[in-house]
């Protein structure tokens, strides 16, 4: 494996809020990370800080060794795509339109897509079952909808590394099953990698090979699943009681209602 992301002693703040400190973590090609902790701990805020949204923290953040500062916005996007928490209606754009946005950290300046852009474009369309979908206006789509052209509008960008802010957000249990296949199939390889915030953690279980836990002090856990899938620890970082109960097809984890 190689070393997409590595993060070196970095501490973020909200106000008067630590978010993390002193955080190292190294997320490697082939991997899936999930992003945990209650809300409000500051899982967004880091997110943009790991894209090079934001710069205002201590420490260092380095994409394939180089300083993540040291890109300029157009070569930060080739290489890393974000998917916002957020949805925004593009001014009347097309579906289409939006997904071949994608594109445009690869091209030229004032250079029109072209037929490999279009293809591409169309491929991630169909795969997230978008295809009558195509010309109709982002204003005229339900929240479901308007979620899966944005992860189609990542696809395309085809960067090295994904971040997503709860990709899952106002998609259904099918869609959320083909939506995490897909982005599966495209990032978890031997060139890319994947992470992305979750507030399901039964779909962290089952995605995610990777954790990194906020507790919302500053404190933080990162490392495999298996070490970091233990109830008194989980029920510590979101402060409520979280079991965990063994079935045929794997464990799940439980709040106490």
């Amino acid at each position: 494996m190689s070393a997409l992301l590595e993060v070196s002693g970095l501490s973020v703040d909200i106000g008067r809020h630590r978010v993390c400190e002193a955080l190292d973590l190294t997320v490697n090609a082939g991997e899936c990370w999930a992003i945990l902790g209650r809300n409000g701990v500051g899982k967004t805020t880091l997110l943009h800080h790991l894209g090079g949204l934001r710069r205002d923290h201590v420490g260092s953040i380095r994409f394939e060794a180089k300083p993540l500062d040291h890109y300029s916005p157009r070569e930060r996007a080739r290489q890393i795509g974000i998917l916002l928490q957020h949805s925004g209606r593009g001014f009347g754009a097309s579906v289409l339109q939006t997904v071949l946005s994608g594109r445009h950290p690869h091209l030229a300046t004032l250079a029109w897509e072209g037929a490999d852009d279009l293809a591409i474009a169309h491929r991630q369309i169909a795969a997230l079952g978008l295809d009558e979908l195509v010309e109709r206006s982002l204003e005229t789509l339900s929240g479901g909808e308007l979620r899966r052209v944005e992860i189609a509008r990542l696809l395309a960008q085809r960067s090295r590394l994904a971040l997503l802010d709860e990709p899952m957000n106002h998609l259904d249990l099918a869609h959320q099953a083909v939506c995490l296949r897909v982005l599966r199939e495209a990032f978890v390889n031997a060139q890319r990698a994947l992470l992305m915030i979750v507030h399901d953690l039964n779909l962290a279980l089952r995605a995610c090979d990777h954790w990194l836990i906020l507790n919302g002090d500053g404190s933080w856990q990162a490392g495999p699943r298996a070490m970091l899938c233990d109830p008194a620890l989980l029920s510590r970082a979101f402060g409520h009681p979280i079991r965990r109960v063994d079935s045929d097809s794997g464990p799940l984890l439980l709040a106490g209602l």
